[in-house]
């Protein structure tokens, strides 16, 4: 069985044309240091974009694969996070 690596999960799962946000680099696939990956994948010749997007997107597609939870009181339909994708 070959060994699970986290930053080669985030690569292959961008590579298909998903966007992530840091919090789901770091939930879903474990990157411990998603900017550092992010550089390694502009180095090897990719373009990453960016763009702001509410919380509450972002929770509801986490919860795809599994179940996060905000804290109660928080506005997370307010706050925004930065999700970066590989332009094609």
């Amino acid at each position: 069985m070959a060994e699970y690596k986290a930053a080669s999960a985030l690569r292959e799962h961008m590579l298909e044309g998903h966007p992530v946000t840091l919090l789901e680099a770091m939930l879903l696939f474990g990157v411990q240091g998603p900017n550092a990956e992010f550089g390694r994948i502009k180095k090897d010749g990719f373009l990453i974009e960016s763009r702001s997007v509410p919380m509450a997107k972002v929770i509801r597609r986490i919860n795809e694969y599994t179940v996060c939870k905000v804290p109660e009181g928080l506005p997370y339909k307010e706050i925004q996070l930065t999700e970066y994708w590989i332009k094609k």
